[in-house]
Order: structure tokens, then sequence, then C-alpha cells
């Protein structure tokens, strides 16, 4: 029986109440084309979360299983074992992480959040999931301890109450420690919130309670009264214990360190103020800085260690955070680059009570995670492998590269590997838990991402991994201290002029072209050679709108009027071919944004600079941002457009082939009766992204602009976003549909370029180079190529593109534009092969090069001259199909009404092509080609914010990315295929390991009983003993973990021993609860026979009268 699917039939009604037809086929031929995509293809799921946790709040390390937990203030949870092993996980709530313990090498976690839950994960599955939650509703927690196989977790309160947690059943003791009990009965105030609870290593019945206001009690377990209080003035931060028990360290808010005798009262054996200066006269030192936590860890073999952060003097104001490591005599003081958030000390063993070997400490920062190796001179840090350098710089655009050439990412590792730092730490990086994923899916994948100080990142994204291949810096080109001409230069202070706008890349012949914020571009040739340029290429190009009232047809530079008289014709600098530059300017006015270096540059193997084009000022006016980028290896040219016009630049001969304003490109088809303006007014596309507060973000994450005395350069999307963008945050969910009476008022813009062979103009037979321009208004305008014969003459005639007239319009901006073959099949563009560009060849060599033609994947080569193309585009509301050569319009479908397309990508399933569409109100969609059939509809993000426009990215074989925080990459697929693979793909974070055996309690320890004391806490705890907790203190939710624990384990053998291994443990409890309740129903026997006896005794020498 045929599967019944509602979502269907309402897509179905959908279609059919539409005002326009979904899908319209043109009056002309038939067009069967067999689409082999359907919607059973389609499933949307997150795969993996990339990047530094955003804002962490709390850190914690499983020493057996070698796993790092780190919680953010999202309510976040990352977990991290070896290279390439991490999850990605959230809290319901959002609320922010406050603490995390591991029960360690048990596969579990225990979270608790500023909303006063407590929460167990299961990690023996390989998406961890929530098993118990305990909601708190009288008291805040302020904090927890679980001790080292133990199943009874301490929660410390605001209140100074400390409650007991059974982490097996998540029911609460009825053992309650009330902080009335715990202090002196003759102190008068409260001692304040819970700071700290641990147990004594030696002796688990004695608990160490810290109260923030100074006081310290040692409580006993077992007869339920403080041993001993200890008082100090400052308040407490954080208190650690001496291994043997002996003795404790505990850290004040004055920058002092006290170190205690357990059994010695009133005042400390010690106190050290580690940073204060120590006067001359014998006084007190200087107070400091807080110290915020301290721990105090011993060596078998030398001095103990103590590790603190904070605590410096008052007077390092500017001075970075530190982590001060006290070994012996020595003090190093380790300056970090981000405020400290915890850190935590790696020891070889898991037992409190044994020496504990220090060898590490991780230290998390606010935007970094530092491993400090202990054990070698100079504390050295470890080479993170971790991909947690996204946010170097803030992102400002990404791309996404799915089934790349299979020496790409070898070729970009050995360049990259030789830019590592030196200096680090030769040990072996020491979280090294769980193990990598099964997956079979291995086709290379890499993510470009361009940053606001102008680097660019190559990553290697294959496998659903993320390592670094490649870091570019692009103001290299550029001199470091901005052109004193600039006018406004004094107003910009720590701006971005070098942030990257966009970036095009042919994977193929590895060229790379980035366009930058302050209307500059870099076009890059890739070499294995290092090699030294003596004076780097640059074009000067001129684009602007011309200040006269009257429309000169012939161009030029002749304007004089400095008034803001409107014209509405922008003008191109001279001949097209000969750019003006500023020194045959007679205006004066004509400054690039940014001075090229003049001194040689020393560019080793990687990318290399091979030519600047830069946009200038003219008359005073800023250059317009560059909105839209293209490159064809092929062709060689590179073609750039903004709110002015376009320019093509052929960067073989290193020259302008075209500079055309806005005006004549249209020429005489010019839909649009344009209205005389002034060009001073709405210099810049709206949209911008920098201007925006971005949720959360404070302003450092947000990105900065270079401003001028004319002009504020904001980062902005590609494409001219809406101006009811600037109102919010986020976009808005309803947008009136006649948007084009707004775009009216703004500029036009160029959106997009596609270069392709096809059929060029109307009717054609034979397949033609040509450069396809949309625009923000939604018209598609072409242009005819012709190149001169490869070898000698490309580098001596002329490229030369004439305009072939509009091709369709749209309603909305212009996204994207791709070709079909007459079977479906997606078109390349034509491109080049790599080859290494500064080999010195011999002539016969040269010539061969020279001649080389270039590749076309395409089947467009071999395609009969009868058979026709289909063009595709896409713009923010709408799809249309055409027909080529016959330029008419076989499929049309209406995308969107109330909301507009971010990003549309015509993509290359493993079954077909699709049109892949990312919607302002957090749909993804995609729809078949050529035929617009929607396949899927998914709202994956209720509301969008600017980031996640600026970088969310559609890739090959159902892949796709986006920045879903300033600092992490959330990648996702839509395909059918990886879905079902994910739970292979993915790693295993818990591993089968012996617990490390006990420490040896040696023969006098025994006799005497100077080893550990254990505790029975369930005889002290448990509901016998200790009763229920009141109700009203917790609420008890069951979480969803253990249904899904079932389901990941439910696969392969491992899953057939996890369901035995779970029905033995069940078999077993059943079996020791029969073995309970056989024993009680014994004991009550006895007790019944006994007070019989005792009965019959009493009853046996009395008279009938007596009773």
């Amino acid at each position: 029986m045929k599967k019944f699917n509602i979502r269907k039939v309402l897509d179905g009604l959908k279609e059919v109440s539409s005002p326009t037809p979904a899908v319209q086929v043109g009056p002309q031929e038939n067009h069967l084309i067999h689409e082999t995509l359907q919607s059973e293809h389609f499933q949307l799921c997150k795969t993996v979360r990339h990047g530094f946790p955003y804002q962490p709040s709390s850190m914690a390390f499983d020493p057996v299983q070698k796993i790092l937990a780190v919680g953010t203030e999202g309510g976040a949870l990352r977990l991290f074992g070896r290279p390439g092993v991490e999850c990605y996980c959230q809290h319901e709530s959002g609320a922010a992480v406050i603490q995390l313990q591991f029960l360690i090498n048990e596969g579990a976690l225990v979270s608790a959040l500023a909303d006063d839950s407590v929460h167990l994960w299961n990690l023996r599955q390989k998406r961890p999931a929530v098993l118990h939650s305990l909601k708190f509703s009288r008291e805040r927690i302020t904090f927890c301890h679980l001790p080292f196989q133990s199943k009874w977790l301490y929660i410390g309160t605001e209140r100074g109450n400390i409650h007991i947690v059974n982490v097996e059943s998540f029911m609460l003791s009825g053992y309650v420690i009330m902080w009335n009990k715990a202090i002196e009965l003759s102190s008068k105030v409260h001692p304040g919130p819970v700071v700290h609870i641990s147990d004594n290593p030696m002796d688990e019945g004695k608990l160490i309670i810290g109260f923030e206001s100074g006081t310290v009690v040692l409580w006993d377990l077992k007869s339920k009264k403080a041993d001993y209080r200890y008082t100090h003035d400052e308040a407490i931060h954080s208190v650690a214990w001496h291994h043997e028990g002996k003795q404790f360290i505990c850290s004040h808010s004055d920058g002092t360190l006290t170190i205690w005798n357990v059994r010695g009262q009133g005042k400390p054996i010690q106190t050290i103020t580690p940073h204060g200066k120590q006067p001359k006269d014998g006084k007190k030192p200087e107070p400091c800085k807080p110290i915020l936590k301290v721990e105090y860890k011993t060596t078998r073999n030398g001095d103990p260690f103590i590790i603190f952060s904070g605590g410096l003097s008052y007077d390092t104001v500017g001075r970075r955070s530190c982590l001060t490591v006290m070994h012996g005599k020595s003090t190093a003081v380790l300056e970090m680059d981000h405020p400290i958030v915890d850190f935590l000390t790696l020891c070889e063993t898991p037992y409190p009570n044994d020496f504990q070997e220090p060898y590490a400490v991780v230290v998390l920062l606010e935007k970094d995670l530092v491993v400090i190796d202990l054990a070698q001179n100079g504390y050295p840090i470890f080479e993170n492998p971790y991909p947690l350098t996204i946010h170097e710089s803030p992102v400002t655009c990404c791309e996404y590269f799915a089934d790349c050439p299979v020496d790409l990412i070898p070729a970009l590792y050995s360049v990259g590997s030789r830019q590592k730092r030196q200096g680090y730490s030769k040990k072996e990086w020491p979280i090294s838990g769980g193990n990598w994923g099964q997956g079979t899916q291995s086709y290379p994948e890499i993510i470009i991402t361009g940053h606001a100080d102008g680097t660019v990142k190559f990553w290697d994204a294959s496998a659903i991994m993320l390592q670094v291949l490649y870091k570019l810096k692009t103001a290299k080109v550029f001199d470091r201290n901005r052109s004193k001409e600039e006018k406004g230069s004094t107003d910009v202070s720590d701006e971005d002029p070098f942030a990257i706008q966009i970036m095009t890349w042919c994977p193929e012949s590895r060229m790379l072209c980035v366009a930058g914020v302050s209307a500059n571009l870099v076009i890059y040739r890739f070499s294995k050679l290092e090699v030294t340029t003596e004076v780097v290429q640059l074009l000067e190009v001129r684009m602007q709108y011309e200040l006269n009232d009257t429309e000169s047809p012939d161009g030029g530079s002749e304007q004089t009027s400095a008034l803001p008289t409107p014209g509405a014709s922008p003008q191109t600098s001279g001949p097209p071919s000969h750019p003006s530059t500023s020194s045959n300017n007679s205006d004066g006015g004509n400054i690039p944004c940014l001075k090229v270096r003049s001194t040689p540059l020393k560019q080793s193997p990687g990318y290399q600079v091979d030519l600047v084009v830069q946009l200038v000022w003219v008359s005073g006016e800023p250059p317009q941002q560059i909105t839209s980028l293209a490159l064809n290896s092929s062709y060689g040219l590179v073609v750039f457009g903004n709110s002015n016009g376009l320019a093509v630049v052929d960067y073989i001969q290193k020259t302008v082939v075209l500079n055309l304003g806005m005006v004549e490109l249209y020429g005489s088809s010019d839909p649009y009766q344009r209205q005389p303006r002034s060009p001073r007014k709405s210099r810049q596309p709206s949209g911008g992204l920098c201007d925006i507060n971005e949720g959360s973000a404070t302003s450092e994450d947000r990105c900065k602009s270079p401003t001028s005395a004319k002009m504020s350069r904001k980062l902005s999307l590609p494409t001219e976003l809406k101006p009811d963008l600037d109102r919010d945050n986020s976009f808005s969910r309803s947008r009136s549909s006649s948007v084009t009476s707004i775009d009216k008022e703004a500029r036009e813009a160029i959106s997009n370029f596609h270069f392709c062979e096809t059929f060029a103009r109307k009717g054609d037979s034979t397949l033609t180079p040509c450069l396809y321009v949309g625009m923000s208004l939604g018209t598609v305008l072409g242009l005819a190529i012709t190149l001169p014969p490869a070898g000698e003459q490309r580098q001596l005639q002329p490229v030369i593109l004439s305009p072939t007239g509009m091709l369709v319009r749209l309603k909305g901006s212009i996204m994207r534009m791709a070709f079909l073959d007459s079977t479906g099949s997606q078109l390349s563009p034509a491109h080049e092969p790599w080859y290494e560009p500064n080999i010195t060849l011999d002539g016969e060599e040269r010539e061969k090069v020279r001649k080389r033609r270039p590749v076309s994947v395409s089947p467009s080569t071999s395609q009969d001259l009868n058979e026709n193309q289909y063009g595709v585009v896409c713009s923010e509301k709408q799809a249309k199909v055409i027909s080529l050569p016959s330029q008419t319009c076989i499929y049309k479908h209406s995308i969107t009404e109330t909301s507009f397309i971010l990003r549309a990508d015509v993509v290359q399933m493993s079954q077909g092509a699709c049109l892949a569409c990312f919607c302002a109100n957090g749909h993804i969609m995609t729809l078949s080609l050529p035929g617009l059939r929607p396949l899927m509809d998914v709202n994956y993000l209720p509301l969008t914010d600017m980031r996640i426009a600026r970088t969310f990215c559609f890739t090959n074989l159902g892949q796709a990315m986006y920045l879903c925080s300033p600092t992490e990459i959330q990648r996702i697929t839509y395909s059918q295929d990886t879905c079902e693979n994910l739970q292979e793909m993915l790693g295993e974070l818990f591993t089968p390991v012996e617990t490390p055996e006990a420490p040896n309690r040696g023969f006098f320890k025994g006799l005497f009983g100077g080893g550990a004391q254990s505790l029975d806490r369930e005889e002290l705890f448990g509901e016998l003993a200790a009763g229920r907790a009141s109700r009203s203190l917790a609420q008890h939710i069951p979480g969803p973990g253990g249904i899904e624990g079932m389901k990941g384990a439910a696969s392969g053998v491992v899953g057939e021993l996890a369901r035995a291994r779970i029905a033995l443990d069940e078999r077993g409890q059943k079996l020791g609860e029969l073995e309970e309740r056989t024993a009680a129903m014994m004991a009550s026997a006895d007790a019944f026979s006994k007070h019989a006896h005792e009965m019959m005794l009493k009853c046996k020498d009395k008279k009938w009268y007596q009773f």
C-alpha cells in the first residue's frame, strides 16, 4: 500500500490556492526531461558544530576517559576527545551552565544550570541525551561536588544549605546540612552562599564547606555536626585539599592564599600574597585583585604545585589575565590573551588521596582554550589540534566546496604546514579520549572563511571534521599605515580597512580573487615555489555617477562642478582598456582607499599576488563597495560590479577590458525610468552588517568597518538587502510584497555574475562564451565574449565583450544563475587546469603551456548543434527556467511571497541537480531542475540574524553551513543518504577503559589505621536512614535519554552486547532486590518469633485472674 503523505497534500493545496500557478509551461515544444530527484532523497538535519564554544562558562575533565566538557552561557555543551572527536549538545532551557561534573569513567556527566536545574547526561551514545533532570524551586544552586566513585551528589545553595542527590535515581535525600547548624551558634550573620564543597581525601565522612563570607566548616557526616570551624576576614573564592587530608588552602578576594591545618583552630598556618608588594616596615602587603580559583597538587618526588588564576596587584592596569604556577621557590606568571573563565589541572590519578602528579593545566579563556605542559621547563603550551581559531578575526564571509579535485587538500596542506609556529610542547595532546566514526563518505570538502583583518583561511572539512589547511594574509599587499592624503584619516582608529567582502575561487585552476570593503580586488595564483615580487601589479579603475545635468555620451573626466547637481549617467574612465591613474588625472581627487606597497614583496609558497585592482576616489567622492564578483580561469577574466556599473579585467594582459556604467549596460533595454539624483545621497547599499546589533554579541564581536569623511564603508551582503533589515537584528517575517516600490528608492546594484558557454542570442546555433549579469532590480543582461586565439595571440589581442540584451526579468534581486544541458545536467563553467606559474620553461615547453586548451568539464562541447540548453535564474522571490536559444520561459515558480531569499545555489546531488534556497524566514527549500517542483521545505531557523544571512552556503552532495555564533560553524545536511549514514560517521565519546587501581595503603598505615577511611553513604543518605526530602523543594523530570540510548546502541554487535548487558544489569538488580526482600522478611520473621517468645515467658506463670 502506498504511504499517505499529508505534507504533499498540503503542498498541492498551497499550489492550487496560490494566485499565480507555481509551475507554468510555455506554449512552445514540450520539454520532457526525466527528473531523477524526488522528495524522498531529501531530509534536513544538523551534522556537526565546529569552532570555539561561544561565551564559555564552565569546564570539566574525566581523567580516565580523557574527555573534556565545556559549558556555555547559552546552555550549550561541547565535548572534546582526541582530535576529530567532538560533540555538541544543548540544554532545552538555554540557561547558562554554571558547573559540570563527570561521573568518572562511567560515561555520564552532571550539569548544573543558572535556572537551578541539575541534569544527568548519558555519554555512552553518539548523540548524548539527558537521562534525568531535577529542578529546584526554593533554592538557588551555587556549587556542586560529586566524589570519585560515589553516587551521591552534594549541591550547595545561595542560602548556605547543602542538599544531597542520588545520581542514579535523581531523587533528593532527606539528609540536609543547614547553614545554621554548620556555623557557630554565637555568629549573628548569615555566612553567605556555599562556594565550595569537597570531602577529605583521607576520610569520606568529613566534608569541608566553604562559605563566601570567609567561614570554612569541617562537617562530620555521621554525627551530623561541625568538627571544626575556620574563620577569616576576607571573602573566600575557592578551597583545595592537600592529598593527605591534613591541610587545605583557600583563595581570597584580597589576593591572598591561606593554608590551614585541619586540626588547627583559629589562624591559618601560613598567609601568602603572591603578587603583593612586601612593605619594608613589616606591615601587611597591599591588597591585590581576587584569586578566583586555586589548586593544590602534590608530586611524589618534589615540591607541590600551587596553581591559581587572578591575584595580580591593582597597579597592573591594562595587564592581561594571568595564571600563576608556584612550584617550590619558583613562581611563573603565564599571561593569557583573553580573560580566564576556568582552569583545571590534569593529574595522573583520579584518586584524591594519592600523590597527584600533575602533568598539564587546561585553561579555558573567553575566546580560546590553552593547555600548558607542567612537565617541561618554561611551561610551553601544547599545539591545539581542534579547529578553535575560526574567530581569530571576525568572519565576514564564507564559501563551501564539496567534491573538490583530490589533489587540492594535499597541495594546500603542504604549503600550510610551513606556516606552523614553533616552540610547542613535544608531548602528545593530553585530551585523547573517544574513537573516530566509521563513516564511508569520503569526498574532499573545503571551507574558505574571509575575515575582518583581511585573512583568508582554507579548512579541510572532509568526513565531518575540520582542520585548518592554509592561511593567506591579503593585507600584506597594502601599506599598513593608511595613506595620508585620505580624507578623514584622523577619525579612523581601530577600523578594518582590509576586511574581506566577497571571495570567488576556481578549485580546478586554483585561481582566487577576493574583494575587500575598501573597494579593492586582489587576484592570486597558487604556486609551490617561493618568489619575490619587485613591484605588485596595480590597476586603478574609476566608476562614478556623473555630476552634470546632461548625459555626456563620450565620457571622460571633465566634470568641474562640485555641486551635487543630479545626473544619471555613470561614467567610464576614458578608453575602456586604459584606466586613468592618479598621476594623469586632472581633478586631483583620484585616490585609492588603500595604498599598495611599493617595496619588494617576498611571497611564500601558496597563494601569491598576481594583480591588484582598486576603485579610486573621483572628485572627492569615495568609490562604491563591490557587490558582486566572478572569475573564469579559462577566459582569464575577472568581473566585478557595484551600484555604478561593472568592470571586466583581463588578468593575463593586466588590463581593464570593459568599464560600463549602469545606463550603458542596459542600453536601449532599460526598463526603468531613472530619476535624476544626487550622487551624494545613499552612497551605500542598505543592509550593512556591521551597524546591526547581533543579538547578545558584544561590540568587539561585530565587524568593524573603516569610515572616511564622506562615507561609512560597511560590510554589506553581496546583494542589496532591503531597508527593513535595519530595523531589527533579525529579519522580519512579514514583508510587503511590493518590494519593487521600495527598491526604486534605493540605487540599483549588480548582484550576481555567471560565466558560461551558451547560445548568446535568440535563435543562435553555436555556443559562445558569455557573461550574464544579474541586477538587484531583477533583470538578467547578457554579454558575449570574443576571445583571441590561445597561445601568443592571447597575450596580445584584446578580449572583446558585446552586449546581447536582456535575457529575462524576475521579481526581486537576482541571487543565482546556472545552465543545464538538454538532459537536465548542470553545465559547469569552462576552466583551466592548474599549472605552476613560477617555473621558467625553455621555449618549447612554454609554447606547450600557452597552447594548452582550457578544459570544459561540461558536456556542452559534445552537444549537437540542434540541442537546446536551459538557463536557471533565481531571484529573492521566484525562480524561472528559460529554454535556449529560443529564450522562452518554460517553468516558473514563486518561492516566497511574504519573505525573501538570502542564499540560493544550484547544487549537484548524487541523483541529479537541484536548486537549494535559504529564506529570511528560516525556511530551507529545494526545487527540482528544470521542472522547479518543490522537493523539500523545512522551517529550520525560526528567526535569522545577519551573521547567518552573511555566511550561509549550500554546496554539492547535500551539504550546507553557516556561522551559528561569532566563533562556531554549524554544518547541516539536506541529503537523505548523509542523514542515514550520520550515526556511523559520528565519533564515540565513551570507550571501555579499566579504572586505575586504588593507591596502596602500605603496611603501617593498614596496621595503625592511617589510610583512607571509607564511608557507607547509602546508610547515611538512603531513604531508610534519612527519609524523603520535601516534595516542594525540587521537581524530578525524566529525560528522553534512556530511549535514545537504546536507539543509539541498537546497531550491530555493540548493540546486542549493550542490550545483553542492560538485561543482565536489570536481572542482577531484580535478583538483588529479591535477596533484599527475602532478607527483610527473614528479619521480620525473626523479630516476630522473638516477640512471641517474650510474650510466652511473660504469660507463663500468671493465673487466669491476673490477665
